[in-house]
């Protein structure tokens, strides 16, 4: 059997705008993760402590306000702190090209801006996440 992932999706900050990120969690159930949304306005550490709590393998940080360059990181930063650098943190929202960049240089695996289509999501968390696992085994 299969392994079922889990993922953690948060909304981090005073961002109130949730209609993608559960449009994110609907597709990512539908292609058979196992999903756990935290809701509006977590703060880096009680996204941490979800995370570490609920064994995840992966944290999907949304955010619309333009402080991504403070809560992504800061949320890195956390889970490094807690030794679980093997969850994967990718990123969603308004964000731009080089702010993406900058991201994916601390170690945020991937961003995804509004109008992605929901299978490119599920794409990079399955190939992402294979080679992860053939990497352990």
């Amino acid at each position: 059997m299969a392994k079922k992932w889990r993922i953690l999706l948060a909304k981090p900050g005073l961002d109130g705008h949730d209609r993608g990120i559960k449009v994110v969690a609907a597709a990512l159930r539908d292609a058979g993760f196992e999903v756990i949304y935290t809701g509006l306005r977590q703060t880096p550490e009680q996204i941490v402590s979800a995370a570490i709590q609920e064994d995840v393998d992966v944290v999907g940080l949304s955010v619309l306000s333009g402080a991504h360059m403070t809560l992504f990181p800061a949320v890195l930063e956390g889970i490094r702190r807690e030794g679980a650098e093997y969850i994967l943190v990718f990123g969603g929202g308004i964000i731009d090209d080089e702010d993406s960049r900058k991201l994916k240089e601390m170690g945020i695996g991937e961003i995804f801006t509004p109008g992605t289509n929901t299978e490119e999501i599920v794409k990079y968390l399955n190939a992402v996440l294979k080679d992860r696992q053939e990497k352990i085994l």
